[in-house]
């Protein structure tokens, strides 16, 4: 009989990784389970296993499995892997095959529908995925993994093209000021961050800016699987640059556009965006004349006024926010 880990033990040295190497594979079970892993390796993938004669066939997805069935994904088929792999997290040292982060993103049960050597046939039945799924195979190891059902009820793909909602200029601070939240101005390029599979692409108006500033790049790891639109601005700072973010228009597939500033920003600090290169722009509920002063004393344009209740509105120089400068 066929050592169905004789590839995968190849490539690991028991000695020095924390991953399960057994020395034979399990007998054949219910042949049911099913495992997502996020892995944060060279680059950012998810590797999706599927029980089949007693192991885990594989596959790396670099941009995750698609919610919407009109966006296929590209899946390399990689050594099938051991039983022990499906509960398998930890950090594999670096120099190790895939050295990196793993983590669980899903598990469950499946039932298959279809299995050949060129197409698998799956209905998953995960906590963050579900519905049927096709494997197809095109070349060399190379698949696509396609949604067969429509997207999860209430799932919207992401809003684009998307023009930027911006503020009136006034000379004074609005006269309801408790109805408004104060951040800083920033002296940068306008540019929305789209994230989706890790990766992340700027847009500054219909301009694609992600070639011009590779460093922020590294941004859509550090969301990983989450979905996101963000507002804010590239803003050059001693030689480097740093995106800040101050508004979050669509979340893990909902559009935020209409939702209140106020539920907006309580979404944006949940994501916790913060790194040497990108960070959520401070705010302040009360006190704008200080805002104001600080802003002054930091060098800044001047700060912007958001009313608590206002919708986004792409496109819309708005009187929902008021830009006074320093």
């Amino acid at each position: 009989m066929a050592d169905k880990l004789g590839r995968y033990r190849g490539k690991r040295d028991p000695r020095r990784t924390p991953e399960p190497v057994p020395e034979h594979a399990r007998p054949p079970g219910e042949g049911d389970t099913f495992v997502v892993q996020e892995h944060h390796a060279h680059a950012l993938h998810w590797d999706l296993r599927l029980e089949r004669d007693g192991v885990l066939v594989s596959w790396a997805v670099p941009k995750g499995l698609p919610p919407d069935p009109r966006t296929n994904h590209l899946a390399v088929h990689t050594e099938d892997h051991p039983m022990e792999y499906a509960a398998f997290e930890g950090e594999i040292p670096q120099g190790e095959y895939g050295g990196g982060t793993m983590t669980i993103w899903d598990r469950g049960t499946y039932v298959t529908e279809k299995w050949t050597d060129r197409e698998v046939k799956v209905v998953l039945a995960g906590e963050r995925v579900s519905g049927r799924y096709v494997l197809f195979h095109t070349r060399g190891r190379n698949w696509m993994i396609h949604r067969m059902d429509p997207p999860a009820a209430g799932w919207e793909p992401p809003p684009s093209p998307l023009a930027a909602m911006r503020p009136v200029t006034r000379t004074r601070l609005p006269r309801d000021q408790g109805a408004y939240a104060y951040e800083f101005a920033w002296p940068g390029r306008r540019a929305f961050a789209y994230v989706s599979g890790g990766r992340l692409t700027l847009h500054a108006g219909s301009d694609d800016i992600t070639g011009d500033h590779r460093r922020l790049r590294a941004l859509g790891g550090e969301l990983g699987s989450r979905a996101v639109v963000l507002d804010g601005e590239v803003v050059p700072l001693q030689g480097d640059e740093l995106y800040v973010c101050y508004d979050l228009v669509y979340d893990d597939g909902r559009s935020l556009l209409d939702e209140p500033w106020s539920r907006r920003r309580a979404a944006l600090e949940a994501l916790s965006v913060r790194g040497a290169r990108w960070q959520t722009a401070p705010v302040w509920r009360s006190g704008p004349q200080d805002v104001r002063r600080a802003a002054r004393e930091q060098g800044l344009p001047g700060i912007v006024a958001k009313r608590l209740d206002s919708r986004y509105e792409p496109g819309a120089e708005s009187a929902a926010w008021v830009y006074v400068p320093g």
